[in-house]
């Protein structure tokens, strides 16, 4: 049965998009079976993609200790109808 894994990625600059794009590359390696790698923004993000992963991989900037407004914003959905 394949898995799903959803990576959610505040990726605004060249360095943090690497980051993110090397997570997805080893995620899709070809030891690891039967698994399915999406890979959206925060803002892109939704209630439904949350319902179809079995996993979720967070990646944010630090921003003075904090983590990207883009990333809160994809906490503050409406998960209750989950």
């Amino acid at each position: 049965m394949t898995k799903r894994l959803l990576i959610v990625a505040h990726a605004p600059s060249p360095n943090t998009q690497r980051l993110r794009d090397a997570a997805a590359h080893g995620a899709r390696h070809p030891d690891i079976d039967d698994i399915e790698v999406v890979v959206k923004a925060p803002l892109d993000a939704g209630p439904d993609d949350i319902r179809a992963c079995d996993a979720i991989l967070l990646g944010t900037t630090e921003n003075l200790g904090y983590m990207s407004g883009a990333l809160k914003d994809f906490f503050s959905l409406d998960i209750s109808i989950l």
